[in-house]
């Protein structure tokens, strides 16, 4: 693929329902959230149907940076889509009820011709087609050089509440919505989630957050970011450098793929 039909695709566009963001709960690993990402800007703004959806294994590789190694990414991308046929999401209606919903109904992969078909859940279809508001719009580029699963779902969150500038979260909620409840200290959840994914979203995405927190007596209750959209031309280059040296395959850079 030409190095400019992959800079076009990084920079296709994910585009969910606030409610897919914001009222919902799941646990996907990084690579996980890439494929499910990837497969998303796939969708066109006209479609009024979830196609099956095809892409080539080579490619998706080049598109997230991903270094060719003789038939591992091959080996290593079954296991994620396979694992992603069972994980599940869950939603808060607009009657206060939670349902599942899954990613995905079937892959079908094909060593010989090198691509993969998946098709999206159907009950995807209101968090994903024909959305005329409650949405949230970004870059699959902002997300393809975090390595935190973290980083990508918070940005995420964060992007949504963006025109507000700041948000807050109950640290509980937080924890919930992140499936993070592991991290039972705040010194654990601040180190292995808070500061990781705040580090990875300032220098690889388009918006700047900074977090404080509130106290309820001696225990830390709410988390208060605040978001900034990074207008500054020097500061996008900055982020641009910073994504294409992580994204540039290991063979070049020694750098480490996102399957390991």
């Amino acid at each position: 693929m030409k190095k400019s039909d992959i800079a076009l695709l990084r920079e296709y566009k994910v585009v969910k329902h606030n409610n897919l963001i914001q009222r919902s709960r799941y646990e996907l690993s990084t690579q996980e959230q890439k494929i499910i990402l990837y497969l998303i800007t796939k969708i066109k703004p006209g479609d009024s149907e979830l196609d099956l959806y095809e892409f080539n294994i080579k490619d998706f590789c080049e598109i997230c940076g991903i270094a060719e190694t003789n038939g591992k990414n091959y080996i290593n991308l079954k296991k994620t889509i396979s694992a992603l046929t069972e994980k599940v999401i869950w939603v808060t209606l607009d009657n206060g009820k939670e349902t599942i919903v899954r990613w995905i109904e079937r892959p079908y992969i094909d060593r010989r011709s090198g691509t993969i078909e998946i098709k999206l859940d159907e009950l995807m279809r209101p968090y994903l087609l024909e959305l005329k508001e409650h949405f949230t719009t970004y870059s699959l580029y902002y997300t393809l050089a975090m390595k935190s699963k973290y980083s990508i779902r918070i940005y995420e969150l964060l992007k949504s509440y963006e025109n507000l500038s700041e948000y807050t979260f109950g640290i509980d909620e937080l924890k919930k919505q992140l499936s993070a409840e592991k991290y039972e200290t705040y010194k654990d959840f601040r180190v292995n989630v808070l500061d990781t994914a705040s580090k990875e979203i300032n220098d690889f995405s388009d918006i700047t957050v900074t977090y404080t927190v509130e106290k309820k007596g001696q225990k830390i209750d709410k988390i208060n970011f605040r978001i900034k959209p990074k207008k500054d031309i020097k500061e996008r280059v900055e982020t641009f450098k910073k994504i294409e040296k992580r994204i540039t395959p290991k063979e070049i850079t020694g750098q480490q793929d996102i399957f390991k």
